[in-house]
C-alpha cells in the first residue's frame, strides 16, 4: 500500500521555502507558506471539532481569496474529500451537489451564504463560514474562524491510499444532471508535478495570476496546486476583467499567466486603453478552443506566445499541451503530457478501443496516470466512459505525422447540414478573423428542409455590422455547406464556471 495525501503539495512548501510567499491575497496581504500551513492546520483543527475526518465529504463553496487554500488544504489534512461548488450555481443546484456528493459539511464564504445557506439545510448538510460578516446579516452560521481559534494547530496531516479519492469536480452538466467525477490524491498529484517540472521551464521565482475560478480544475490544479508544488507566487484575483488583471501583474510582476479564451479576448481589450503592458515568460491557454487569431492578435500585442493545451475535469486536467520539448504549432493542443497516453478511436464503436491512424478524425481517448477513478455512484457511466482504461472524451480530434493533436469539436457540437459534417471549430476560426468581430459561437439550429442550418452568435467590436455583410464576407472563405445562413448579434455570450461559452444555452435560446 502507498499512501500519499494530496495535502503533501502545501506542507512540503512550507517546510522548504517556509518565508516564501505563497499568496498575494485579494487585499494585498503576502502570507508566506509557513503562515498559509499554520492557518490551514488551525482550520483543520476546526474541521476535526465539527466532526469531520477520514472519508468524510466537505464542500467548498469560497471565491479566488486566501480562504480557499486554508479550507482546501484543511479538508485534506484531516483525510476528508473535497467538492469545490461553483459559485455560478443557485441555491437549488448548490443542493442537488450537496445531496449528490454526500457532503458532511459545506464551507462557504459569507458573500455566498444567500445560496449556500438554503442548499444546506436542504440537503441537511452542516454549514459552517469563512470571510467577514455583511452588517446586514441578523443570523449567520458558526465561523471557521472561531472555531479554530479556540484549539490547537493539528499537527501533522492525515495520509490515504494513493487511489483514495482526494477531489470530487462536478461537470457542467452539458446532459441530465451534473456528474461527479472522482479524482484521486495521486491523480492531482502528479498533474501538478508534471505541469510544473516537466512541461515548461518554470522556476519558484515564478509569480502566477490566479484568475482562474479555484473551484474549477484548471484555476486549482494548473494555477494554486501547480504554484505551491513550485514553491512559487500566486497572486489571486476574485473577479476577471481586463483592465484589473493587467493592473494586478505590472504592480505584482507577475510573469505567468493562466487562462481561457475569452480571458484573452478581454485582455486584448483592455490592452488598447493600458499606457503599460505586462512583460510574461509564459502564458497557457486552455478549457476551450483558441481562436488562431486570438493567439496572433495577442502576441503582437504583448509579444508574448500562448501555449495552448487541452484538458477535463476528468483528466486531473492537463492532458496535452504545446511544450518546448516539441515546439508549439498554432491552432493545435501540442502533444501529451510527460506519462499520459492520448490517441484517436472510431467514436461509432463504443464498446471498444479502436485506434485510427494518424491524419484520421476520431474520438480522443486518454489513458494514464492522469485519468479519473470514475463518477461517483454512477457505474453506469463510468463503464462507459472508461474503456479498457482508456478514458473516451467524446472529443474529436486529429493527429498529425509530427504527433501534434488538433481540437475539430464536441460531438455534440457536431453540425449535420443536408448530410454534410460541419465542425463548429472550423466556421469560428475563420469569422474570428473578421476584424468587427470581437468574440463568436457557431451553433446549429433546427432547419425543416435541411436538418440543421449554421448560426453565428456574434459580439462585435463596430456595431456597424450587419447580418448581410458578414454572410457576404463568410461566403467567400468557407465552404459552400459551411458559411453561415443566420447570424445573431449579443453583447455578451453565456459563460459556465470556466468561462467556456456555453452553447447548450445558445441552443435553446435561438434554436
Amino acid at each position: 500500500m502507498t499512501t500519499l495525501s494530496l495535502a503533501t503539495v502545501l506542507a512540503e512548501a512550507a517546510r522548504r521555502y517556509p518565508e516564501k510567499v505563497a499568496i498575494v491575497d485579494a487585499g494585498g496581504e503576502r502570507i508566506t507558506y509557513r503562515e498559509l500551513w499554520a492557518q490551514t492546520r488551525s482550520y483543520a483543527a476546526g474541521l476535526r471539532e465539527l466532526g469531520v475526518g477520514p472519508g468524510d465529504t466537505v464542500a467548498i463553496m469560497i471565491p479566488n481569496v486566501g480562504d480557499f487554500p486554508r479550507v482546501y488544504f484543511a479538508a485534506l489534512a484531516v483525510g476528508a474529500r473535497i467538492v469545490p461548488v461553483s459559485l455560478l450555481l443557485n441555491a437549488e443546484e448548490v443542493g442537488y451537489v450537496l445531496a449528490d456528493s454526500g457532503a458532511k459539511l459545506l464551507v462557504t464564504h459569507s458573500a455566498f451564504l444567500a445560496a449556500g445557506a438554503p442548499a444546506a439545510a436542504a440537503a441537511g448538510t452542516k454549514l459552517v463560514n469563512v470571510g467577514p460578516l455583511p452588517a446586514d446579516l441578523p443570523q449567520y452560521p458558526p465561523r471557521l474562524e472561531e472555531i479554530s481559534a479556540t484549539l490547537e494547530p493539528l499537527r501533522t496531516y492525515v495520509t490515504r491510499e494513493a487511489e483514495d479519492v482526494a477531489v470530487i469536480l462536478y461537470t457542467s452538466g452539458t446532459t441530465g444532471k451534473p456528474k461527479g467525477a472522482m479524482l484521486t490524491h495521486l491523480n492531482l498529484v502528479m498533474n501538478a508535478a508534471v505541469n510544473v517540472f516537466d512541461v515548461h521551464p518554470l522556476t519558484g521565482d515564478d509569480v502566477v495570476l490566479g484568475c482562474l475560478p479555484l473551484f474549477h480544475t484548471f484555476g486549482q490544479t494548473v494555477g494554486m496546486n501547480a504554484t505551491f508544488r513550485l514553491g512559487g507566487t500566486l497572486v489571486l484575483l476574485p473577479r476577471f476583467t481586463g483592465e484589473a488583471a493587467i493592473e494586478l501583474m505590472l504592480r505584482e510582476k507577475v510573469t505567468i499567466f493562466h487562462g481561457v479564451p475569452t480571458m484573452y479576448i478581454g485582455l486584448l481589450e483592455a490592452a488598447g486603453k493600458a499606457e503599460t503592458l505586462p512583460r510574461l515568460k509564459l502564458c497557457v491557454s486552455g478549457g476551450a478552443s483558441l481562436p488562431v487569431a486570438v493567439l496572433e492578435k495577442f502576441a503582437g500585442a504583448f509579444g508574448s506566445t500562448i501555449w495552448e493545451g487541452y484538458g477535463l475535469s476528468e483528466t486531473s486536467p492537463t492532458a496535452t499541451t504545446n511544450q518546448p520539448a516539441f515546439g508549439a504549432k498554432p491552432g493545435t493542443v501540442g502533444h501529451p503530457i510527460w506519462g499520459v497516453e492520448v490517441e484517436i478511436a472510431r467514436p461509432e464503436v463504443p464498446e471498444r478501443i479502436e485506434f485510427l491512424p494518424d491524419g484520421e478524425l476520431g474520438e480522443i481517448v486518454i489513458r494514464g496516470h492522469n485519468v479519473f477513478a470514475g463518477y461517483l455512484n454512477r457505474p453506469e457511466a463510468t463503464a462507459e466512459a472508461l474503456i479498457d482504461g482508456w478514458f473516451r472524451t467524446g472529443d474529436l480530434g486529429v493527429r498529425d505525422e509530427n504527433g501534434f493533436i488538433s481540437i475539430v469539436d464536441r460531438t455534440k457540437d457536431l453540425i449535420i447540414r443536408g448530410g454534410f459534417n460541419v465542425y463548429p471549430r472550423e466556421v469560428e476560426e475563420v469569422l474570428a478573423r473578421h476584424p468587427s468581430i470581437q468574440q463568436v459561437a457557431v451553433i446549429g439550429v433546427a432547419d425543416e428542409t435541411l436538418g440543421e442550418e449554421i448560426c453565428a452568435v456574434v459580439v462585435p467590436s463596430d456595431q456597424g455590422l450587419t447580418e448581410t455583410e458578414l454572410i457576404e464576407w463568410s461566403k467567400e472563405r468557407l465552404g459552400k455547406h459551411k458559411y453561415p445562413r443566420q447570424v445573431r448579434f449579443t453583447e455578451s455570450l453565456p459563460l459556465g464556471p470556466s468561462m467556456k461559452v456555453l452553447k447548450r444555452e445558445l441552443r435553446k435560446q435561438y434554436s
